[in-house]
């Protein structure tokens, strides 16, 4: 898991310098902070078997369920050969091949097709785990509330991610909602539902493992809130100064990827050099990466036009 949440910090990184360059296009969505929750919650899944509905800022969970680096970056670069073709970044992008069906702007509405994949494959005797994300703004959204209720009717084998980021872009938590947990709301819909630290990589893994069985079991869908911290605005555009300064210090003391190592190093599963060279070679392969996309031609203009109806 180490190795895909240092490869989805990288990979923001490189997305953050390449925007301020302007070889970046579309949103650039960071989860820096996040990918506890993006590896944990995808690597307990069977990319084999179940399916991936990831947001715009779930990059780790696209690795975990074996997307190349390179199909991402030529995405977000807008070259030939992207699979939005010079469109779009990860959103309204699928690669059925690889189970991985990205977002749509409008993120509640990604809930009830998830739940309809699987409940699809529930119809033909198959089980099918769908995992999908929201946040803590979207989990507010009429759709969402809809799905989860025919899910759990249904039984179907379906979980909700809901990343409780702390802000809906410039809204904080205390005037989104005023239930304590946003897992509360399980119990309303007749379906398991839990809070956890999403900053806890192993934690995230456990609490979707058991997700997973319950949901294989037949037991049907399953509610986590991931608590984080969106440590970047809602996009790159967005300085994010609503945000006190004294409450991204104290989150920073929290941030996942270092928080692993430290656990591992101290583990003496791995020695800081070990962490060292693998943050090298990490680093190394993303640059790779850009250079080969930046060396692609961009696409023939009317591709622009393609699937687009007037």
């Amino acid at each position: 898991m180490l190795v895909y949440m240092l490869m989805a910090r990288e990979f923001d990184n490189a997305m953050l310098r390449l925007y301020r360059q302007g070889k970046a296009f579309g949103g650039v969505y960071s989860q820096l902070g996040n990918e506890a929750v993006s590896v944990g919650s995808a690597y307990a899944l069977d990319p084999k078997k179940d399916v991936l509905f990831p947001m715009h800022r779930n990059i780790g969970s696209h690795f975990v369920f074996g997307q190349d680096v390179d199909t991402l970056m030529v995405n977000h670069l807008a070259r030939e050969g992207s699979q939005m073709r010079g469109t779009d970044g990860t959103g309204h992008y699928a690669d059925p091949a690889k189970r991985i069906y990205g977002n749509v702007s409008h993120l509640g509405a990604m809930i009830p097709v998830a739940a309809g994949f699987s409940m699809a494959d529930q119809l033909r005797g198959i089980t099918t785990v769908s995992m999908t994300y929201i946040g803590d703004g979207g989990a507010q959204v009429g759709e969402v509330h809809e799905a989860l209720n025919f899910a759990a009717v249904r039984k179907i084998p379906m979980i909700l991610i809901i990343e409780n980021n702390q802000y809906a872009y410039s809204t904080p938590n205390s005037l989104e909602f005023a239930c304590e947990r946003l897992s509360d709301r399980a119990i309303g819909y007749g379906m398991f539902g839990e809070t956890i630290d999403g900053t806890d990589v192993e934690l995230v893994y456990e609490a979707c493992s058991r997700a997973v069985e319950r949901a294989r079991r037949g037991e049907g869908p399953s509610l986590i809130e991931t608590v984080t911290m969106r440590m970047r605005g809602h996009a790159e555009h967005d300085d994010f100064a609503y945000v006190p300064k004294d409450m991204l210090e104290e989150w920073k003391k929290k941030d996942p990827v270092e928080t692993y190592i430290r656990r591992i190093v101290d583990a003496g599963i791995m020695s800081r050099q070990d962490i060292d060279d693998l943050r090298k070679t990490t680093f190394d392969n993303m640059i790779a990466s850009i250079d080969r996309g930046l060396e692609l031609p961009w696409p023939a203009a009317e591709e622009a036009y393609r699937n687009v109806f007037l």
